[in-house]
């Protein structure tokens, strides 16, 4: 992905003051041996207010054990300030010029300040996003950890040949391409720890090192690729004791078939939910931030009909202008927001 100005550009001042990255290569798995830019205008950005309203709730939610009467509990405005900082951290990035070509577009469809302090993001947790793509998420959460916190994502390993052009994600195409992103701004992502898997077969060995993992449109691609138990299995061994699971995910009907869905890039929200708690997660709660009503999932291609893909089959071919703008007006697919903490090992089966 290119990232053409991104050393020399003066609307990143700010971000390399935040990030003050030590290191300028890219980190393996830290359990084994070493080996166009476009801005965020402000409605793009949740009110504070808001901000501490949906991190209170979630609080007040906790079911965490009350102080004595007359007593004052620290802890809830602690958390409500760093969930505060978490989302002033993300809203500078999201103003950053370092971001891809048409990445500042798509804010008003993902609300990337709004869904992770729906999860409780801060600036000095340790974060793991699972298949960064093209980096959406990434350019936003990189330069947020970097001073306080770690930023970690997976990758497959660099292939031993030339990788052949391809739109897939997790192909070897877009893990060169994602690599190249990180490269080619080591003031941002110096600090970057990547997680080499293979997507077929996921171990990622990092047992209790990770505060948060990061779902965002994942479950439906390792449910395709039938590795989802696996994941979850894994994910459950990273995160400590009380960490959090975010899920974003495109949501089907209620009460569809998911096996069905999931060919369509679809999975039911009550299905994903009975999946995730049976492996070892309790539900903290479900958020309606990213929600389409115009999204009726019935698109020849599914949701890869929409934007950003806008595809008229499987085999990739580009919607017709007039789908195209049919698709543009729908936006984004319609998905659910679910937040979950690990419990101890058995406790949710």
């Amino acid at each position: 992905m290119a990232a053409d100005g991104v050393g020399n550009s003066a609307g990143n001042k700010e971000l390399r003051r935040s990030a003050e990255a030590g290191n300028t290569g890219l980190f393996t798995n830290p359990s084994t041996p070493a080996g166009g830019a476009n801005s965020c205008d402000d409605e793009c950005m949740a009110h504070p207010s808001s901000l501490l309203f949906v991190a209170a709730m979630l609080l007040s939610c906790s079911g965490a054990q009350q102080p004595p009467v007359g007593k004052s509990d620290p802890a809830p405005a602690q958390a409500d300030a760093s969930v505060a900082d978490g989302s002033a951290a993300i809203a500078a990035a999201m103003r950053g010029s370092h971001r891809s070509a048409g990445a500042a577009d798509r804010d008003q469809y993902r609300h990337p300040v709004e869904t992770l302090a729906f999860f409780g993001f801060t600036p000095t947790m340790t974060v793991l996003d699972i298949g960064p793509g093209a980096g959406y998420y990434t350019e936003l959460l990189a330069p947020a950890l970097a001073k306080g916190g770690v930023y970690m994502t997976t990758n497959r390993e660099p292939p031993s040949t030339a990788a052949e052009p391809s739109a897939h994600h997790w192909s070897p195409y877009e893990g060169v391409q994602f690599d190249a992103l990180l490269r080619a701004a080591p003031d941002l992502y110096g600090k970057v720890q990547v997680i080499r898997v293979d997507y077929e077969a996921p171990q990622l060995n990092l047992d209790g090192k990770v505060d948060m993992v990061l779902l965002m449109r994942e479950t439906h691609m390792m449910q395709n690729w039938g590795t989802l138990d696996t994941w979850l299995r894994e994910i459950h061994r990273a995160l400590k004791p009380n960490g959090i699971l975010g899920v974003e995910d495109h949501r089907a009907a209620p009460g569809a078939n998911a096996e069905e869905s999931v060919q369509k890039g679809y999975l039911p929200e009550a299905w994903v939910i009975e999946k995730i708690e049976a492996a070892g997660f309790a539900l903290a709660g479900k958020s309606e931030i990213n929600a389409n009503p115009r999204d009726t999932k019935d698109y020849p291609n599914g949701v890869w009909s929409l934007p950003p893909s806008y595809q008229a089959g499987p085999d990739y071919t580009p919607a017709d202008a007039r789908d195209r703008a049919k698709y543009a007006t729908i936006g984004e697919s319609d998905r659910m927001a679910l937040k979950f903490v690990r419990v101890a090992d058995g406790a949710a089966h």
